[in-house]
């Protein structure tokens, strides 16, 4: 039987990793893992994955992270609509894509 999972966290949320103390901006969301197979992952795939854009000490970094490890961050503002759009496609309802560049 396979399980459904509601994302927690939505594109363009600002969210910060329990346990490697960084913040980011959601920019793709997975419903399940979709990293590697070759690749050690984690131990429970059954969850959503996010991509998140995180920003270092000299420039931003892409990290696939579990839900479980993911919370939200309250003490940041959120994108600008103008930040939105440089890293998103928004309909006129509102709804975010990920932008089909690649993120550097």
């Amino acid at each position: 039987m396979t399980r459904c999972h509601t994302a927690k966290f939505g594109l363009g949320q600002i969210v910060r990793h329990r346990q490697e103390s960084f913040r980011g901006v959601v920019v793709d969301v997975d419903a399940a893992y979709a990293g590697p197979a070759h690749e050690p992952g984690p131990d429970q795939h059954d969850q959503p994955f996010y991509r998140v854009l995180a920003m270092g000490m000299d420039s931003g970094f892409l990290v696939y992270a579990a839900e479980a490890v993911l919370e939200p961050e309250t003490g940041v503002e959120p994108l600008s609509p103008e930040d939105q759009a440089v890293w998103f496609t928004v309909d006129d309802q509102g709804h975010m894509a990920p932008r089909a560049h690649p993120i550097h």
